[in-house]
């Protein structure tokens, strides 16, 4: 009943005020209503006391002087002064026969009410009922005297009477309606500070904090908001550090897992290529027929080899401290259309300096991009991959620089993601892309196209002190 869902607060409290003033209203209304026809008819009732009293009076005046002229009842004393407009007074005998009746006549100057509140009233009140009291002479009724009041008197009274608390009530709602709902909106004022500041918090912004307000409820909100956003952003602290060193924790085990390949796993096959060669030399002088199988032996051994290469050059790349960010992705790009032949098909720009970026940068940035083309290239079925690196240098007006990474492919989309993107192709491809940019700080967006294509946006501030560099523009 009182659920309006996505309504304004203060309309809401200012439609509730105004329903229940209307109910007080009409309360009030049945209230004065019952007091006037209450009113009424103790009128009524103390005109047929005097009016029976009277001709008691004048019944036994007969009767003590013996007068034999009959001139019982005499109603005129009374009605010349309670005599009202639509009043009626009567003497009823013991047949039924009405002896003597006055009447007032009706009022002119009252409006009639609508016949649906006429009806209403005299179903409620009865205005037409009448008030009875015996005459009593020697003991003995001898008749009643009736008084009762004309319907339509009571009716229109009763009317003119609602129509002026109708017309204050008319008047006042609207200006408390206005007035509750100014008074709302100056005390729910403070509802938008809270409400931008869990928007900040939404978008990342962790420094935002409320100040204290006049109202004790919502100064407990703003208390309760300050503490939590104060541990969020203690929490997220927390976090960022234990992803960076779980980031080094993996990066380490991936070098130290390359040096076990190449130290055992790639020794080993230099051994079997060198012992191929020797048994194919033998092979040649002793046994011909197995020359064949030498040269299988070779083959599989020199293709190992290769794809150890990869996997190397996947555990460990090249060093980007020493090369740069920069070529160190433009090497990553050439080794994969190399080994691709132009299946898929992988192209890069790049625009800025990034000469001068924080090693943990650098190597976040190289990690992201490598784990989004082998994504494209392995799990999506891309033909066409296309990389932009881009530095976007500080505002005159202030602000950190900030590096832009794109990687848009035409291969199929993955899985809708719970938390609004969409999947990569590898499983935890994304979440370990988003621990590493949330480690940095920054924003990363996954979407897919229809009907195929996806398209991955990285943005991570960096704070650099340099002067301004000339932009370089490379394409690769």
């Amino acid at each position: 009943m009182w659920n309006w869902s996505g309504s304004d607060l203060k309309l809401r409290l200012t439609l509730r005020v105004a329903i229940v003033s209307t109910l007080c209203f009409a309360v009030i209304s049945g209230y004065f209503l019952i007091e006037a026809d209450r009113s009424v008819r103790g009128r009524i009732a103390a005109v047929a006391d005097v009016a029976a009293k009277t001709l008691e009076l004048q019944q036994s005046k007969i009767q003590w002087l013996n007068n034999a002229r009959s001139d019982f009842p005499d109603l005129d004393s009374v009605a010349a002064t309670v005599m009202t407009p639509g009043l009626c007074l009567a003497f009823r005998s013991n047949s039924g026969e009405i002896s003597q009746r006055f009447c007032g006549g009706a009022q002119t100057d009252t409006a009639a009410p609508p016949l649906a509140f006429a009806a209403l009233y005299r179903r409620l009140f009865d205005p037409g009922r009448e008030a009875v009291r015996q005459v009593v002479s020697r003991g003995n009724a001898i008749g009643e005297a009736v008084a009762w009041i004309d319907p339509a008197v009571p009716t229109a009274e009763a009317w003119h009477d609602a129509g002026r608390l109708m017309a204050v009530f008319m008047i006042a709602l609207p200006l408390l309606c206005a007035l509750v709902y100014a008074a709302l909106a100056r005390a729910l004022r403070p509802t938008r500070q809270i409400r931008d500041g869990l928007e900040r918090i939404a978008a990342g912004d962790l420094a935002a904090r409320l100040p204290p307000f006049d109202l004790a409820e919502l100064s407990a909100i703003g208390d309760v908001f300050n503490q939590l956003a104060e541990r969020l952003a203690a929490a997220l602290s927390d976090r960022n550090a234990l992803t960076q060193k779980l980031i080094l924790v993996q990066d380490e085990e991936r070098r130290h897992l390359a040096r076990e390949l190449h130290d055992e796993f790639g020794q080993s096959l230099a051994a079997i290529r060198a012992l191929a060669a020797s048994a194919r030399q033998t092979a040649a002088a002793d046994c011909p027929p197995l020359l064949a199988e030498c040269d299988g032996i070779a083959r599989t051994a020199t293709d190992m080899m290769e794809t150890l290469r990869g996997a190397l050059f996947r555990l460990r790349p090249p060093d980007v401290d020493e090369l740069g960010l920069a070529a160190s992705l433009e090497g990553l790009v050439a080794g994969w259309n190399g080994r691709s032949r132009g299946q898929p098909r992988f192209e890069i720009t790049i625009s800025g300096s990034f000469e001068r970026l924080a090693a943990s940068v650098s190597a976040n940035l190289y990690r992201i991009v490598q784990e989004a083309l082998t994504n494209a290239a392995k799990h999506a079925g891309a033909t066409r991959v296309m990389l932009r690196l881009e530095m976007r240098e500080a505002a005159p007006g202030g602000g950190d620089s900030a590096i832009v990474l794109a990687i848009d492919d035409d291969g199929q989309p993955g899985d809708p993601d719970p938390k609004g993107d969409s999947q990569l192709r590898s499983g935890l491809g994304l979440l370990g892309m988003r621990e590493r940019v949330a480690a940095l700080g920054g924003r990363l967006s996954f979407e897919t196209g229809q009907p195929n294509g996806s398209s991955l946006r990285v943005i991570v501030p960096v704070a650099v002190s340099r002067a301004a560099a000339p932009v370089v523009e490379r394409a690769a």
